[in-house]
């Protein structure tokens, strides 16, 4: 943990220029995230990246607690702070403008275009979501098996991906994992 001037300023820096790139949520980012958090700064590891971003992901609430748990990793509670703030804040003030334009054109042909464009950005940013998690996490056969059956299961059926959740679990509790 890092709690000095320069850390503060890299992770309001790093999460404003986020905050306008997180199209289709906070968690769209994450990869873009992973590779500041990991590979650039070398604030963490590739496991307490993954570890964090699974916390969040299982509390309840908004996607967005990962930047918060990434944050006070790095510099403690400023830091938790510093990263939410700058990754909500920012973008917030710009949506609140575009929504209010966009509701004043929404019969416009420019704007049904944009809308349009945005639905297929945001579904593969997600999935790169899912990749940069899914190499952090599975190590062995074990783990890619759960993951591709994770997969089968939320892709191919109506059954809630909860239960996989609570299979997984269960492996790891019983010592399969």
């Amino acid at each position: 943990m890092k709690d000095d001037f320069g850390t503060y300023l890299a992770l309001a820096l790093l999460f404003t220029v986020l905050s306008f790139l997180s199209i289709g949520g906070a968690i769209s980012a994450l990869p873009e995230i992973h590779r500041q958090a990991v590979d650039i700064s070398h604030w963490m590891t590739d496991r307490e990246f993954v570890d964090l971003v699974a916390i969040a992901q299982a509390a309840p609430g908004p996607n967005v607690l990962f930047v918060t748990l990434i944050g006070q990793h790095v510099a403690g509670i400023p830091g938790a702070l510093i990263a939410t703030f700058f990754m909500c804040g920012p973008a917030c003030v710009v949506a609140f403008f575009i929504a209010r334009a966009f509701d004043r054109f929404k019969e416009k042909r420019w704007r049904i275009a944009v809308q349009a464009g945005l639905v297929p950005l945001s579904i593969g940013l997600v999935a790169s979501v899912a990749l940069i998690i899914a190499r952090s996490a599975d190590h062995d056969w074990k783990t890619m098996l759960i993951t591709a059956a994770t997969f089968a299961l939320t892709y191919w059926t109506r059954i809630s991906p909860l239960y996989a959740l609570g299979a997984a679990t269960a492996l790891g509790v019983s010592g399969f994992l």
